[in-house]
């Protein structure tokens, strides 16, 4: 009997993706490039569904049903292109090739244009949820062609996470690179979680002195409420965890130099390359960069004294920092979400951010309450330009708002760094001044450059003669 899907590159999560398309009934052809890697995962769980041992991809081709699907779980750039290369002179008019790595998104969209010119379909997917996830049911993110979908798709659908109301959390996003975009997007507001989380915890920490264990209490409570999703409720289990070895909080035993895989520096830059303000999410990317510096900050420990008030903290503080995380960890969203939205405009996709949402609801690392109002907020018929402009989240930022400045003027008073918290609270700033000093940078780049810039009294575009009699001229007459 031919295999329903071969998968190629038996890593952990290779490895993962294909036990679950077995234990949901699918038989599985099995290839790496190092076959003790096949057998060892033979060994250990060939019992949990039906397997084809191949030992080439030239084997693992012949034992596929068609159109051929094959999986690709190999490390993202060259050894992506590289078993590709080897593939496509195996394959034939309308079967599948599936990237399920973390590759960047403009790499898939020009795999998917050059397979397509082979009559061949080239589906990059994002998945989320690590390990575990791979195998227990993960977050699904395909992109490629619809037609690549109805083959593929009921397969990704059966092996995904669940919501709590039974759909599948696995959709078709959109064509070429949008699955992997929409991932990148993911790890992004990924990091900017993880990072308002530890500005939390910081300023608990040594603004107002609460130890790990009892951070832990506090976060298991909080995962009880509006805060409620993966991410915090593994962080009360982190820090309720003691080193074995000296007795101490694991949390203090761990080097404070954070490290990063690329998704969250190319969410930014591709922020940057469409004009989408991801402060948040940038700013949680420098704070790890800033934290790997670990030689300069030495240096700055001895030589940057800085002054620090006397403050006294609020009354209710650590309630005050639950909002400010709340309201900072919507804020990521939003900026996220917007991101897509622009992405949309660029590439031409027809992204539909309520089934977006609804997917991040549970496989994934960011999974969280708040995703089932985002979901419903992106349904409603009339959507909003921005999440922090749908009611529910309106209200409810507007209510965390003077919290969240306390918070950060205690930070900044303290000389204890909140990068995310600042950022968020000054984009929220940002989106309900009615005037921003643009317009004087605007003034600026016409003096020394000519940039022109747009009046508030009459169409049309100006430029003011800095170097000769000052006087204002329209644009079309500068040249």
């Amino acid at each position: 009997m031919p295999a329903q899907i071969g998968v190629t590159g038996l890593a952990v999560m290779g490895a993962n993706l294909a036990r679950n398309f077995a234990r949901n009934g699918y038989t599985v052809a099995l290839h790496n490039r190092s076959v003790g890697k096949t057998d060892a995962l033979l060994e250990a769980h060939g019992d949990e569904g039906d397997f084809i041992r191949t030992e080439s991809l030239e084997e693992l081709v012949a034992n596929l049903e068609t159109p051929r699907r094959v999986l690709i779980m190999v490390k993202a750039g060259g050894p992506v292109d590289s078993v590709i290369d080897q593939l496509v002179p195996l394959l034939e008019e309308g079967d599948v090739v599936i990237d399920a790595g973390n590759s960047h998104y403009t790499d898939t969209r020009r795999r998917e244009a050059a397979l397509a010119e082979k009559g061949l379909h080239f589906v990059g997917i994002g998945v989320s949820g690590g390990e575990e996830g791979a195998l227990l049911g993960p977050s699904i993110m395909p992109g490629g062609s619809a037609e690549s979908y109805k083959s593929l798709g009921p397969m990704l659908e059966k092996i995904s996470a669940k919501a709590d109301d039974g759909a599948p959390c696995c959709a078709w996003i959109s064509t070429d690179g949008a699955g992997h975009f929409v991932k990148m997007v993911h790890n992004g507001i990924e990091y900017a979680d993880m990072q308002v989380i530890g500005e939390a915890y910081d300023l608990m920490r040594s603004a107002a002195g609460i130890e790990p264990a009892k951070q832990s209490e506090i976060f298991n409570e909080w995962n009880q409420g509006e805060l409620s999703s993966f991410l915090i409720e593994i962080t009360a289990e982190v820090l309720g965890h003691v080193d074995a070895s000296t007795g101490k909080p694991l949390v203090d035993v761990i080097q404070d130099s954070a490290g990063q895989k690329g998704t969250g520096r190319w969410t930014v830059q591709s922020g940057l390359d469409m004009g989408s303000p991801v402060s948040a999410i940038a700013e949680s990317v420098f704070a790890r960069s800033l934290s790997s510096q670990r030689d300069i900050r030495a240096v700055g420990q001895k030589v940057l004294t800085g002054e620090t008030a006397e403050v006294t903290l609020p009354e209710n503080f650590v309630e005050d920092v639950r909002q400010a995380l709340f309201a900072s960890k919507l804020v990521s969203y939003a900026q996220g979400l917007d991101m897509l939205t622009s992405a949309a405009g660029e590439y031409n996709w027809d992204l539909k951010l309520d089934e977006i949402a609804g997917l991040w609801r549970e496989g994934c690392i960011i999974r969280a309450a708040l995703l089932k109002d985002i979901t419903a907020a992106y349904s409603a018929g009339e959507k909003p330009s921005n999440l922090l402009f749908a009611p529910a989240f309106a209200e409810a930022i507007n209510k965390a708002v003077p919290a969240w400045r306390r918070v950060v003027s205690v930070a900044v008073q303290l000389g204890i760094p909140a990068p995310v918290f600042s950022s968020s609270l000054a984009y929220y700033d940002g989106l309900r001044r009615d005037r921003l000093p643009a317009a004087l940078t605007q003034g600026l780049r016409d003096y020394f450059g000519a940039h022109t810039y747009r009046r508030t009294d009459k169409e049309g575009t100006f430029h003011t003669q800095w170097s000769g009699d000052r006087t204002e001229i329209a644009a079309e007459d500068t040249h």
